[in-house]
């Protein structure tokens, strides 16, 4: 089985925010607010980096009270079991590992 491949810099900067505030509703926007980062690239950094292929984290259908008192619905992004589990550390340590002893085995060959 292969090893999880370690998250990227801004995908664990992003993780690691949401760590620091498991219990805090936060959508993409207030995200990149919070990080100085614009809105679009949180948006990839949870698609491509923490969902696609990982799933460390959801994106949870939710619903906001504007002003004017309308509601405009709004996704939340929460960690998963899974991404309250990672380890960064852990991870990228398997990872290499596992990419060593590839390498070592087709030199073998």
């Amino acid at each position: 089985m292969a090893t999880l491949k370690p998250v990227s810099e801004k995908s664990l900067t992003v993780l690691n925010f949401l760590k620091a505030n498991p219990d805090a509703n936060y959508t993409s926007a207030d995200i990149g607010e919070a990080l100085g980062m614009e809105k679009k690239t949180v948006d990839g950094v949870v698609t491509a980096g923490l969902i696609r292929n990982k799933n460390l984290v959801e994106r949870v259908e939710a619903e906001a009270e504007l002003p004017d008192g309308t509601h405009k619905p709004i996704k939340l992004i929460k960690l998963t079991p899974a991404g309250e589990a990672y380890d960064h550390d852990k991870v990228t340590a398997e990872y290499e590992a596992q990419v060593a002893a590839e390498k070592a085995a087709k030199i073998a060959e």
